[in-house]
């Protein structure tokens, strides 16, 4: 096997990565459950989880024997010129899992396409051009979908011109509320806000509202509980979409298998990916089927969605995900998780601010309390420490100040104190 040494220069040759800040000091050789090695043989707990991709555990059986066993069979024949009975198989279980209403699925192979199909489904079926997302919102990198994120910091002005039509209401960010208020004493503004976009900012052209049930890249934001029942009577009343944007915490993270479960709407549009399959390449785009007929030949198609390999590995995961009641165990470990920092919030004033659902949770840091100065090297700087110890986190969010822990939803009691016990000393010695 290579040498690190040989591995990082063999990169540095090869590899585009001057978009990136740097690479994590680590080359992965093998993984299992919540545990990763490296090419020295040294272990690491994984709190984040190939971004919350991994919910059912690093090469669980089940799934890779799926997706071998599928592969044995039949790798590729194209889902959009075929009928291939896998991705059948696996929109008719998406069917049953997601909202009701949501019955037809088109298939991609990352979060981007399944939202860039939702952009298309959205104006064509409306026949209205413009979106509203929301500011901090992250929907993907590609063209459409950074024209949807409201983070100047990823929609840099040499990348442009973006899509036309976009306009970006204010996020349900409590901690650094937009209207300096605190819940639940704020009315609410930041969803009633909409209805002022979509009379002042737009042509009243709108086709949909995509947003996030809870926010992920913008540094692990959940909306008040009544956010999203206030935004859907406002959306209704203007006959505009409601895409969620579930790429990043579906598939039993947050302690439900949907985030959106937890706000008790339906929305006419679902993306998903990431955890959809544990690490194999697919992503659906779930809606209504007068949204999903609205399509016209040429309109849209993936070479690669629905590959029936990753349809099977998909259809094993949600099986597991479902036969071992992970969203229940995310939602107890979660809470155990918050608790525990929340406690630590007494004494350590560099935290500013523990939040999330389930096993998506961020830790907030700041240079001071009063005036939630962001601790952005800070957070950097525990994230390496933390590496060093053997913890894999993330950090992030719009400030760069957020601790991100998102590991397998089946990471072990044990390894969750021991990831707590790092974290602390971390936390001191910065």
């Amino acid at each position: 096997m290579e040498t690190y040494k040989e591995i990082v220069d063999k990169a540095s040759k090869y590899l585009i990565t001057s978009m990136l800040t740097k690479m994590q000091p680590i080359a992965i050789a093998e993984a299992k459950g919540a545990t990763v090695k490296d090419v020295t043989g040294k272990e690491y707990i994984d709190c984040f989880a190939g971004i919350a991709v991994i919910n059912a555990g690093h090469c669980q059986p089940d799934i890779v024997n799926a997706a071998v066993e599928q592969a044995k069979k039949l790798v590729h024949a194209c889902t959009y010129v075929y009928y291939v009975p896998k991705a059948i198989e696996l929109a008719e279980k998406l069917a049953e899992i997601t909202p009701s209403s949501l019955q037809k699925t088109f298939f991609g192979n990352s979060g981007a396409e399944a939202i860039e199909c939702a952009i298309k489904l959205a104006r064509k079926y409306t026949k209205k051009p413009e979106i509203i997302s929301l500011m901090a919102s992250f929907h993907g990198r590609t063209m459409g979908t950074l024209s949807i994120t409201g983070q100047a910091g990823r929609r840099k002005y040499d990348m442009g011109p973006y899509l036309q039509g976009i306009s970006f209401a204010y996020p349900p960010y409590c901690y650094r509320c937009p209207f300096e208020k605190e819940y639940p004493d704020c009315s609410l503004l930041c969803a009633r806000s909409i209805r002022d976009v979509i009379k002042y900012c737009t042509s009243n052209g709108v086709a949909a509202f995509i947003a996030e049930p809870l926010m992920g890249e913008g540094g692990i934001i959940p909306p008040p509980p009544e956010y999203f029942k206030v935004v859907k009577e406002i959306l209704d009343e203007h006959n505009i979409l409601f895409i969620a944007d579930e790429v990043q915490s579906g598939f039993g993270r947050t302690g439900k298998f949907f985030a959106i479960e937890h706000y008790g709407v339906d929305p006419d549009i679902m993306t998903m990916a990431k955890g959809i399959a544990d690490g194999f390449p697919i992503s659906a785009c779930t809606t209504r089927p007068d949204i999903g007929d609205s399509f016209e030949p040429g309109d849209h198609l993936s070479t690669f969605g629905g590959s029936p390999v990753s349809a099977a590995a998909a259809l094993a995961n949600i099986d597991y995900l479902l036969r071992e009641k992970l969203s229940e165990q995310a939602a107890k470990k979660g809470a155990y998780i918050m608790k525990r920092f929340n406690e630590l919030k007494e004494d350590n004033d560099i935290i500013g601010d523990v939040r999330g659902k389930g096993l998506m949770i961020g830790i907030e840091l700041v240079k001071d309390r009063k005036n939630k100065t962001p601790a952005a090297k800070e957070t950097t700087k525990i994230r390496d420490l933390c590496l060093q110890k053997g913890v894999v986190i993330g950090s992030g969010g719009v400030k760069r100040d957020v601790l991100r822990l998102q590991p397998p939803l089946v990471i072990s009691n044990e390894q969750i104190d021991r990831v707590i016990e790092i974290l602390v000393d971390c936390l001191k010695q910065v």
